[in-house]
């Protein structure tokens, strides 16, 4: 791939979290969540809480809130977006596969994972890989946990 390509690659992966970061399309809240789950970034400071309603196994809606960088504001918005739709077992690879994609490691499902592939240059920067994973942990988590009473 030429430099020029890969220069406009990375212009356009930073104009994605920045617009994901600053006007995201899935913060709020669910007013019928089965699933939540708060997490905090202990190295940076992030914190972000998920509310997800799943029925029949399947993820009917993903919301988020949360304070902290571009990074974890923007890779929660995207992943709100990419296991909205999916049954709880292909939520589960796709985030398999995101964790796979900021550490730099083979991705089964790429095309699959949408515009988190913008997030995949953290993996430059370990410290950044926590906030870049943050929401996607808290997801896995919620799912873990019991049912929102």
């Amino acid at each position: 791939m030429s430099l020029n390509k890969l220069n406009r690659m990375d212009q356009l992966y930073k104009a994605v979290i920045v617009e994901r970061s600053t006007h995201p399309k899935h913060r709020g809240q669910l007013a019928e969540a089965t699933h939540e789950f708060t997490l905090l970034n202990p190295s940076c400071g992030d914190t972000v809480y998920v509310q997800i309603q799943v029925v029949d196994q399947r993820v009917e809606a993903v919301c988020f809130n949360g304070e902290g960088c571009a990074i974890s504001m923007a890779s929660a918005d995207i992943m709100a977006e990419v296991l909205q739709g999916k049954t709880l077992e292909e939520a589960e690879q796709l985030i398999e596969d995101f964790n796979a994609l900021v550490q730099g490691q083979p991705v089964a499902h790429l095309n699959q994972l949408g515009e988190a592939q913008a997030i995949e240059g953290v993996r430059q920067f370990p410290a950044r890989i926590r906030c870049a994973q943050l929401a996607w942990k808290a997801f896995q988590q919620a799912v873990d946990e019991d049912e929102v009473e």
